[in-house]
């Protein structure tokens, strides 16, 4: 008789992450938006306001819709264990954090009638850091200048032809974080 194999949790940042966004999500849509605008979406209000502060990270958790958050969800649970392996997960919430932080600050000081929710960024800057994987000391990976043109072409491109709800910026943002922690802890 054939044993069922046990489930294994190989990537409990990533895992984590996924679930906090699932339950950010829900709760925006079961309050029509209220929650998103209060807790997940970060936008230029009081720096004298703790929520101000709260939102530069939670944001990446919210997300204006099931598709919004299914583009995202399925990037992070597609490349974030390739990378949770290779870096550790304390890499990895770094990452998370980091980019959230970046991405939101940037936004709040640049572009102060600009909304903000989801974690567009965060997947980004795994995409951009999953190029780094098979990194040489003295060497560039082709993949990463590849991905890096076609990827800040694409951004440029959408930023000035698209008029959509999504922040080109904070895409580009995430690839700079992801390029620069991928290429620091591999050059090591």
């Amino acid at each position: 008789m054939k044993k069922i194999p046990k489930i294994s949790i190989n990537a409990p940042v990533v895992i984590i992450f996924v679930g906090l966004m699932l339950a950010a999500t829900l709760l925006g849509q079961l309050t029509g938006g209220t929650v998103t605008r209060l807790l997940f979406q970060t936008y230029h209000s009081s720096l004298l306001s703790p929520l101000t502060y709260v939102r530069f990270f939670t944001y990446v958790l919210g997300h204006d819709g099931w598709s919004h958050f299914m583009g995202n969800a399925v990037y992070i649970l597609l490349l974030g264990p390739m990378l949770e392996e290779k870096y550790g997960s304390a890499a990895l919430v770094k990452v998370i954090l980091i980019t959230a932080l970046v991405t939101s600050v940037i936004n709040y000081i640049f572009f102060p009638g600009v909304a903000m929710c989801g974690a567009s960024g965060v997947v980004f800057a795994f995409i951009i850091m999953t190029s780094f994987t098979g990194f040489k000391a003295g060497e560039i990976p082709l993949t990463f200048l590849l991905i890096t043109v076609i990827f800040i072409g694409q951004q440029i491109v959408d930023g000035i032809f698209v008029k959509d709800n999504v922040s080109q910026l904070s895409h580009i943002l995430g690839g700079v974080v992801g390029a620069l922690m991928g290429y620091n802890w591999n050059k090591k």
